[in-house]
């Protein structure tokens, strides 16, 4: 079974997902934990292991990408998640710099938006060997960065960087 600790310092917020996680997994198919504290988090973490964290950003004591990186240091596996209405770049930013999240959530979050990111995290393995096919992308685009990544026109043309789309119906 797959474990999950939720921090946030607004009850009403923990008691939401709470709702929404049962009725969408199983008991026996994930476990989840609230804290209201991010102090009482940090001590749960130092004591079991959790698959999966979500943290709130703003909460006194400690803000989100603190808990965060601690816990990141006490155990890399964990995924983390970041859950905040604060949208600003800079809390982004520092989320995946120092903390290194997998997904930041906003608040309010879309219900199945957040159940697939939350799936995903699960299904998650920061361990496993990367495909054949992902070797070689990461070999491409640290030899050309950005040959990776294509864009496309509005008549499914690729478009090459800097150049402007063709109209609808033009090529």
């Amino acid at each position: 079974m797959k474990q999950l600790l939720i921090v946030d310092d607004e009850t009403a917020v923990l008691q939401a997902l709470r709702r929404v996680l049962q009725r969408h997994f199983k008991p026996h198919e994930l476990g989840v934990e609230l804290c209201a504290n991010p102090l009482h988090a940090l001590q749960r973490l130092q004591e079991g292991r959790f698959d999966v964290l979500i943290s709130d950003y703003r909460m006194p004591q400690m803000d989100g990408v603190t808990l965060l990186a601690r816990a990141r240091e006490w155990d890399p596996r964990a995924v983390r998640m970041m859950l905040s209405a604060a949208a600003d770049f800079g809390t982004v930013l520092a989320a995946v710099n120092r903390a290194e999240v997998f997904r930041y959530i906003p608040k309010p979050w879309s219900e199945p938006r957040l159940l697939a990111d939350l799936r995903a995290a699960l299904a998650f393995d920061p361990y496993a060997t990367p495909s054949a096919y992902e070797l070689e992308r990461r070999r491409l685009e640290a030899q050309e960065p950005g040959i990776t990544h294509v864009e496309w026109g509005p008549n499914g043309e690729v478009l090459m960087p800097g150049s402007p789309p063709a109209r609808p119906g033009k090529l």
